[in-house]
């Protein structure tokens, strides 16, 4: 037959043994000090001066005093003497130091595992819900990488389902931002967290901005609204062709050209400016008390829209030449060199029309 039990090393009372009530004391003795285990301290390395009755410390790896060669034991202070109880894998001790669980793995006390996996919920310096099944009260809360980057992923069911972040004051909603009812990222403001305004919304498909937040046509001038790039202007296209859709513009703001016939310059506003520099001629021919060129065409560079008035001017390439001109039409007109003196000199006029493109 065993001496001791084989679990918690309790001593068995023998056949035709002696004084069976020291053993029976040895082993109530032993149960008194591991049952319901209470630690005064984890990991103690220095025997305390005045131990109290029953006192237990769990030992660590370099204990000293009266407690050297005991490390990982139970020490407990029993009848004015230090008795040592060799821990197994499993035992549960508290720890009145800490006021915290411990468990002996076998090499060291441990916290607790604690299972991770479908949980209830969490609430981390605060409770939870059903609803906010994880809830943390902090004054902030940190996500970081493990190595590299880092994604918080927030998934909805269906398209019209929302996954979205809600942004409150004191409990009530004043802005939020993700997919609201459907796939496209919007960007949500309220005033009182009832009535809601979309600020900012973007097309999944193509990505284009709309929303209170945007311009939402050519003439909006809203203050506060973030111009749209095809209703206004930058250096992308403030120089280009001009167009026009029922009179606004939808073009550049300026378009410059030429061709063999002169330069022109159109702006939104459907201002049309043409320039030229005329073939060189004489004004020989006697008309009246002037003298006068050839009779020839300017056809324009460009033409002005049909039915619009053109107004012209020019110059004669002299002080003493200026240069006349027949009624235009949209596309050309006639003129002369005038001069006060006959003069076979050939100079180069010089004309100027301006009018409307639209």
């Amino acid at each position: 037959m065993n001496q001791n039990s084989p679990r918690l090393n309790l001593p068995y009372i023998q056949p035709s043994q002696a004084q069976k009530h020291v053993t029976h004391n040895e082993a109530l003795r032993h149960l008194d000090l591991v049952v319901q285990l209470s630690v005064a301290s984890t990991n103690a390395s220095n025997p305390p001066p005045v131990p109290d009755a029953g006192e237990v410390h769990a030992l660590g790896a370099s204990p000293t005093g009266d407690w050297a060669g005991h490390a990982g034991q139970l020490a407990a202070w029993l009848d004015n003497a230090w008795h040592f109880v060799t821990p197994d894998t499993g035992w549960r001790a508290w720890d009145d130091s800490t006021g915290q669980m411990k468990i002996w793995d076998g090499g060291t006390w441990i916290d607790p595992p604690v299972a991770t996996q479908n949980l209830d919920g969490v609430g981390v310096a605060t409770g939870y819900d059903s609803t906010n099944r994880l809830s943390v009260r902090s004054p902030a809360t940190l996500l970081s990488h493990e190595g590299n980057g880092h994604q918080l992923k927030i998934n909805k069911a269906n398209a019209g389902d929302t996954a979205s972040l809600l942004f409150q004051s004191n409990w009530t909603g004043h802005a939020e931002m993700g997919l609201s009812g459907n796939t496209g990222f919007s960007i949500k403001v309220s005033p009182d967290g009832s009535s809601w305004t979309d600020a900012l919304s973007f097309d999944p498909a193509t990505g284009t901005a709309s929303g209170s937040a945007v311009q939402i046509s050519a003439d909006d001038t809203t203050a506060g609204r973030l111009m749209r790039a095809d209703y206004g202007y930058g250096p992308g296209n403030l120089l280009g062709s001009v167009a026009q859709n029922g009179g606004t513009p939808s073009g550049a703001v300026i378009e410059r050209g030429s061709t063999a016939n002169g330069d022109y310059v159109r702006f939104a506003d459907g201002t049309q400016i043409c320039t030229a520099t005329l073939p060189a001629t004489g004004c020989t021919t006697a008309e009246g008390a002037l003298f006068a060129s050839d009779a020839a065409l300017w056809d324009f560079p460009i033409a002005f829209a049909t039915g619009t008035p053109v107004a012209i001017s020019g110059g004669g390439g002299a002080s003493t030449r200026f240069m006349g001109f027949d009624a235009p039409t949209h596309s050309q007109v006639g003129f002369k060199v005038l001069s006060t003196a006959s003069d076979t000199t050939t100079r180069e006029p010089t004309a100027m029309a301006i009018g409307r493109w639209f």
